[in-house]
């Protein structure tokens, strides 16, 4: 007779592979749709967004000319300010006179009508030079950027305007002589107006052109309208390849790249994005493809539909189980087999073994990991007779407070172990040091400060102690800057550093020394109130005043020490908190 094991009935195995086939059949040929339309979208987008930059820059050029005959127009006819010329021509007069120091009035006399002149067109430069090239008086919004001493070509130009390019600027110029109508035609100077290529006009151009603009000047970029992120590429070395490239990829986008003028160190570039403007195309194409593939995976559905039955319902219930597990975090609880599919049972039944295995790793890890490291902090505290449970005091006053500042319990846990391992870094310090009896030098006093980065550097080894390490290494800070290891001040100290901070220096008050026996609770406690604000944190100092009346293991650690002082038990040296 056969056995009930050899007569059960085994799981079919997967049965999948027609349906896999049909639909990667499916996906293969839909794919590959996709990728030749997104490939010929971008084709046609790249030539469109060029024939846009083309056309752009045809007719940004003719503006730009237009606008190089306005300047050149708009300072010929400014050069005739009488008033002007007759302002210079005494200042230049009066310098003939006395050339070694300019009269400050005739000079003041100058700069006002210039002033003048800004007032009317309100340009971003305007100036005045004197035969020799050198600036006698500017104006406008941008005079600081301009040059005192002006190259001699700028003098003698009165024909069409060109672009300047400055370390920091760059500016469309346009200069005319002021000659004097005295017979003999003395030229007196010349007049330079000027408009900057800055952030404004990179906008005018980018509104006028649909496309980022870019400004350079010797190699910096004077103003950009492409996005942050495109922006901070733009090194002197990567703008230099716009001159040999139609395309760039910036960002993470690929734009297609136009020089729209140049002259000298000065040039003025567009960028278009060629994603961005095959974004909708691409959307269409995507649309049409989903259309498509919707239709073939309903046929391919309904050829397949039997082996999906056989195959999806296994596999449905070992997903909505492990999706519960995840959403639950309940890694304990099993998941039960199906005994519909072979290869799905075999697959739950390895899960849930490894998952048993794991979870039984991690608590034996963790349990080992705490007690090594509370053993770690009680051998710490017996180190010192007067000190002896100082970590487990200042553990049970934190949670004590932390509770009564309504914490979550999340918190409560890492302020529990955090507080008992506030101290470890003591571990560091030599017994000379920190046992000593008698008042520390400034460089023992050093020594002990050191005990918080000790106790962080020794606790970051072990990876699920990390959420503990802001205790251990910042305890000592306080609100007032004065603390360590770091000086942080106020709300840059984390708020379980604090509480720890005030239950410490609370336990250590009322511990009793060798030079001092233990201040009970209230005095303790008008201790902190004392300093609260400066030294401790003012919030955490009233959740202490809150918990005291529930705390009795200072009454009890009080009367154990009295009762050892009377036996004179030997005290051999006093811990530092």
């Amino acid at each position: 007779m056969a056995s009930p094991a050899s007569t059960a009935r085994t799981p079919p195995r997967f049965v999948a592979r027609t349906m896999i086939a049909t639909l990667a059949t499916v996906g293969f040929i839909l794919a590959a749709v996709f990728v030749v339309l997104t490939l010929a979208v971008r084709a046609t987008v790249r030539g469109t967004v060029a024939d846009r930059l083309n056309t752009g820059q045809r007719i940004l050029s003719a503006l730009e000319q237009r606008r190089g005959r306005e300047l050149q127009e708009q300072v010929a006819t400014l050069a005739e300010n009488p008033t002007l010329k007759a302002a210079i021509d005494t200042y230049h007069s009066e310098l003939r006179l006395d050339e070694s120091v300019p009269n400050r009035e005739l000079l003041d006399t100058v700069e006002r009508e210039v002033d003048k002149l800004v007032e009317r067109i309100h340009p971003d430069v305007i100036a005045v030079t004197n035969p020799s090239g050198s600036i006698v008086a500017v104006g406008g919004r941008k005079r600081a950027d301009w040059p005192r001493e002006g190259p001699s070509r700028w003098l003698s130009r009165d024909g069409p305007d060109e672009f300047v390019a400055l370390s920091g600027a760059v500016f469309r110029f346009a200069s005319a002589p002021l000659v004097l109508q005295d017979g003999q035609n003395t030229v007196l100077g010349a007049l330079q107006l000027a408009t900057a290529l800055d952030a404004d006009y990179a906008a005018e151009l980018s509104s006028l052109s649909g496309a980022g603009t870019v400004i350079v000047s010797r190699g910096t970029i004077i103003a950009s309208t492409l996005p942050t992120a495109a922006t901070r590429l733009l090194t002197p070395s990567f703008v230099a390849t716009f001159a040999d490239a139609d395309t760039v990829d910036l960002a993470g986008e690929q734009y297609a790249v136009k020089l729209l003028f140049k002259h000298g160190d000065a040039a003025v570039y567009a960028l278009d994005s060629i994603d961005k403007s095959a974004a909708p195309l691409v959307s269409a194409a995507l649309r049409a493809t989903l259309l498509l593939a919707l239709g073939s995976l309903v046929l391919a559905g309904v050829a397949s539909v039997w082996l999906a039955r056989t195959v999806a319902r296994p596999i449905d219930t070992l997903s909505r189980s492990l999706s519960a597990m995840t959403r639950s975090k309940d890694f304990g609880s099993p998941i039960q087999t199906t005994g519909s599919s072979l290869e799905v049972d075999t697959l739950t039944q390895t899960f849930n073994a490894m998952m048993a295995s794991v979870i039984a790793a991690q608590a034996d890890t963790r349990s080992a990991y705490v007690g090594a490291i509370r053993a770690l902090a009680l051998a710490l505290d017996a180190r010192d007779p007067y000190t002896a449970g100082h970590s487990e005091r200042v553990s049970a006053i934190s949670v004590a407070m932390g509770q009564r500042m309504s914490l979550p319990e999340e918190q409560l846990d890492v302020l529990r172990l955090g507080a008992l391992l506030h101290d470890i870094g003591k571990i560091g310090i030599s017994d000379q040091v920190l046992l000593k009896p008698g008042a520390l030098t400034p460089e023992e006093f050093e020594q002990i400060k050191t005990h918080p980065v000790v106790g962080a550097r020794i606790l970051r080894t072990v990876p699920f102690l990390e959420r503990h390490l802001a205790i251990v290494e910042l305890h000592h800070e306080r609100p007032d800057g004065k603390g360590y290891p770091h000086g942080l001040r106020g709300d840059e100290i984390p708020i379980l550093a604090r509480i720890v901070h005030v239950a410490d220096a609370f336990d250590a008050i009322t511990s009793a020394r060798a030079y001092r026996p233990a201040r009970g609770a209230a005095e303790g406690l008008q201790e902190l109130w004392r300093h609260a604000g400066s030294q401790f944190d003012a919030e955490a100092v009233q959740a202490l005043a809150g918990t005291i009346p529930t705390l009795r293991l200072h009454e009890n650690r009080i009367e154990r020490t009295a009762a050892r002082a009377a036996h004179k038990t030997p005290l051999v040296a006093v811990s530092r908190s």
